[in-house]
Parts: C-alpha cells; sequence; structure tokens
C-alpha cells in the first residue's frame, strides 16, 4: 500500500534557482537516509550532478524558445509516494518508484528516484525536472495531477502484489492515516479491487472484460452502461457507480485505449491482436453458455485484427511469419541482455566509487590506529571508521584487478554506458511490442491452421537451420 502526494518548486524570495534545486536534490540524497547513496536510481541524469543538469536544461529551454517566467518559474516537481510498515523492501520500493516516474512523465523528463529508510515506513522522493530532455517544452501541471500519480501508483502496487489503498484519507499528519477505517468491504471496494487486480494484465477492454469474467463476475451489457454481477449478488453494480476512476470512460483511459465514439470503436489506437480464447477449455471449467457467446465473437475479432496485423506488417505466408516472430524474439532478448549487462556495470562502478570514497575519508583514522599499535582505546573511538575502511580493503582485494581505476575514469564510463542505455531504451519497448505482436499473432495463426506442437518445433528448427545456413 502506497500515498503518494505531488506538488511543484519553486524559485525561493531568498534562493537563487541554482541554490534552489541544490537544495531539494542535496536533501532527497541524504546519504544517511538513501543508504549511502545506494537506493538513488536516476533517469537521463547522473544523480550527482543532477542540480546542474536540471539547471542547464533550463538554460536551454530559455535559450530555445525566448521565454523566462521570472520568479513563477516552476524547477521541478516533488513526487513523494510512502509504503505501509513493513510491506516493501526499499530494494522493490526504490524499483516502484522509478516505474512510476517513468510511467507518469512518459520518459520525457530527467529525473530522479531517492529511497528513504530513516522512518518506520519506506519512502520515496521522485524529483524530476520541469523542463523536458528535448529543452523545448516544460511540464504543464494539469487538473487532477495528483490523483493521476496516485492511480498509477495504485495499479504498481497491485502488479508487485501490495495491498491497494481503499478510500484514502488523509490526517494531519505528514503520513497520513490512508488505511480507512477497519469495515467489512463493501461489493463496490470488492468490486474495484478485483479491477485494479486484473487490469495490469489486459491491453485492451475486451480482454479486461473477459478477465472479469474469469474473475468470477457476470457482465450486464445494454448498450448504455456496462453492469457487474458478483456471486451471489442480486442487483449488479454500474461500472459508472464506482466512482472517477473506475467508469468506463476512466478504465479505458487506464488501458491507453482512447475514448469510446459512435459504432463503440477506439479513437486514436493502434490494432492489437489478443491471443485467442480456448472456449472448449473454459466451458470445461464451468463456464455458462454466456461466456462460450461472448468467446465467440472475441475470437472473430481478434482473427480479423491478426489477418490485418500480418497484412500491416507485410506478413504474407506462415513461413514468413515464424521466421520474423523468432527474429524479434531473438532480437528483444539480446537487446534486454544487453541493457541488464549495463545496469549491472553501472551498479558495480557505483559500488566501486563507494567504496573508494569511504576509503579515502577512513585512511588517515586506520593509518594512525596502526601507529597506535592497534590501541583498543583508540579502536573503541574509531570503530565504525575502521570498520569501514577493512571493508573497503577487502572489497579492493575481492576484485579482478589489482589497479584501481580514477574516479573520473569511473565517471566517464558511467556516462558513457548511461548514454548506451538511454538509446538501447528507445528502442526497447518498440521491440517488445513487436515481438509481443509477432508470438500472439502466431499462436493465432498455429491455432487458426491446426498447427501442433510438434508441427510449431519441427517449424522453429527448419527457421533456424535456414537462418544459420544464410549466415555461413
Amino acid at each position: 500500500m502506497a500515498t503518494t502526494w505531488m506538488k511543484s518548486l519553486h524559485i525561493s524570495k531568498t534562493m537563487k534557482k541554482s541554490v534552489a534545486i541544490a537544495a531539494i536534490i542535496d536533501y532527497v540524497e541524504n546519504p544517511q537516509k538513501t543508504d549511502n547513496g545506494r537506493l538513488i536510481t536516476s533517469y537521463a541524469c547522473d544523480s550527482r550532478s543532477a542540480d546542474d543538469e536540471f539547471l542547464l536544461a533550463k538554460k536551454e529551454y530559455e535559450y530555445l524558445t525566448g521565454r523566462n517566467q521570472g520568479k513563477r518559474d516552476v524547477i521541478a516537481y516533488h513526487i513523494r509516494q510512502s509504503f505501509l510498515p513493513g510491506e516493501v523492501t526499499p530494494e522493490e520500493a526504490n524499483k516502484i518508484g522509478y516505474e512510476l516516474a517513468m510511467s507518469f512523465t512518459k520518459g520525457k523528463h530527467a529525473l530522479i528516484v531517492c529511497t528513504h529508510i530513516d522512518k518506520a515506513h519506506v519512502h520515496n522522493h521522485i524529483i524530476f525536472n520541469s523542463t523536458t530532455i528535448s529543452c523545448e517544452r516544460k511540464f504543464k501541471d494539469f487538473f487532477l495531477s495528483a490523483r493521476a500519480v496516485r492511480r498509477i501508483s495504485d495499479l504498481l502496487c497491485a502488479e508487485h502484489g501490495l495491498s491497494v489503498i481503499e478510500n484514502p484519507k488523509l490526517s494531519k499528519g505528514s503520513y497520513g492515516d490512508w488505511l480507512g477505517d477497519k469495515k467489512t468491504p463493501t461489493r463496490k471496494s470488492t468490486l474495484k479491487q478485483k479491477i485494479d487486480e486484473v487490469l495490469p494484465q489486459c491491453k485492451t477492454f475486451d480482454e479486461f472484460l473477459a478477465a472479469m469474467i474469469s474473475a468470477g463476475y457476470a457482465i450486464r451489457d445494454n448498450r448504455k452502461y456496462i453492469s457487474f454481477l458478483a456471486p451471489g449478488q442480486k442487483k449488479p453494480t454500474r461500472m459508472k457507480s464506482l466512482g472517477d476512476d473506475y467508469d468506463e470512460a476512466a478504465i479505458r483511459a487506464r488501458l491507453g485505449i482512447g475514448r469510446v465514439i459512435a459504432g463503440g470503436s477506439e479513437s486514436g489506437t493502434k490494432t492489437r491482436v489478443s491471443l485467442l480464447v480456448d472456449i472448449q477449455a473454459k466451458i470445461s471449467e464451468g463456464k455458462g453458455a454466456g461466456y462460450a457467446q461472448w468467446a465467440k465473437i472475441f475470437n472473430l475479432k481478434q482473427a480479423a485484427k491478426t489477418l490485418i496485423f500480418l497484412k500491416e506488417n507485410g506478413i504474407d505466408s506462415y513461413e514468413d511469419l515464424v521466421k520474423k516472430s523468432l527474429s524479434a524474439s531473438g532480437d528483444f532478448a539480446t537487446l534486454t541482455k544487453r541493457i541488464k549487462d549495463i545496469e549491472a556495470r553501472q551498479k558495480e562502478i557505483s559500488e566501486l566509487q563507494k567504496q573508494i570514497g569511504i576509503y579515502g575519508k577512513t585512511r588517515d583514522i586506520y593509518a594512525k590506529y596502526k601507529a597506535s599499535g592497534w590501541s583498543r582505546d583508540f579502536y573503541d573511538i574509531h570503530a565504525s571508521d575502521i570498520i569501514l575502511h577493512r571493508a573497503a580493503k577487502k572489497y579492493f582485494d575481492g576484485l579482478e584487478s589489482k589497479k584501481l581505476p580514477s574516479i573520473n575514469q569511473l565517471r566517464q564510463e558511467y556516462a558513457t554506458l548511461a548514454a548506451e542505455r538511454k538509446t538501447l531504451y528507445g528502442d526497447y519497448h518498440k521491440l517488445k511490442d513487436l515481438s509481443h505482436e509477432l508470438s500472439t499473432a502466431r499462436a493465432n495463426a498455429e491455432s487458426i491452421l491446426g498447427v501442433t506442437p510438434d508441427d510449431k518445433r519441427r517449424d522453429d528448427q527448419r527457421t533456424q537451420n535456414q537462418h544459420d545456413s544464410h549466415n555461413r
């Protein structure tokens, strides 16, 4: 369970822009709160120089646009996300915070995510630059933006198996009593919780309805509105009665498929292919005739979408589909591995920088301790520095290379890796979606053509052999 708030950060009357940016970033990056910086993640900037990079982007924005809002200027936005004590590890909290930041900003703004562990409840501080990475635009705070942040946060909590806030209530405290009254859940709150649970796994509104049916809810659709009927429930619950975040328009928005227009089609969306439903298997699980009728219509629509997808991508044969599907999957696996390798190396660099810093700060104390003849009294006074120094030495001894690189070398390598990682992530989601769509289209084609698992294995092997022969 996470609580969130967001506020804009303006220039102080007594502070210059550069000082104001540095002040907030220094606060959230406090090493005593972030486990010596281990729980800091950044995007499109180096967390150690984020204040300077934010400021540089703002100067570039003023140069490109000629706009300067003076003291009305918003220098950055601050999101805080707090978790229920004991429900999440600091590492997972940092990951969720990063996903929240990237989803809300859509990867258009440089940002840092700092996880604080100095309180009973783990919490994230997210600072994102008001200026976009391109320096051509600025983030425009919109009506109910805080609600949008909370909605994304709740979805992420559901995806990570954390509890989701029901009817949050702020108190006068900074953390707030967000748990509400300890009452038996109502049908509406149970329904909303189930919607939040299944929605992250769905890509289309039809998939969402199918998931709700699989969860045990019956669907009532009279063209004007959609209702859900839980087992044992006599009167169905209309979606529009669940609140602004759960009506049909809101669910479609959360799925990213736009608004509903005349005829029931969706605007501004690309045709997505979903996997065909195995009707017989679902019926054997106890699904009724109503589900079977819905599934038949759903399958017809998906078969048509599969055909459209194949035409749009210039695929005119099953063999070509197999080839492109395997190629996309291989490319995505290679790209994913490279990104993971980069992130692993960045983590190594950060740890090495941390240990070099500790070693340098504690070197004089350890030298004095040695000169004292390993005095017990001296050790008692400087125990923490001595322990940290020994740990740093042990860390260096475990490295393959005995010659340590300089801090400047590490920073340069980290910056190079960060630039490559940013470039790769630009292709990551496109390739991921293409790989998923091709795999789904192939599965649908095999279902329609009656291809067996043995046939599929032979097709894969034949395609791989042709690929290897071509490469030779």
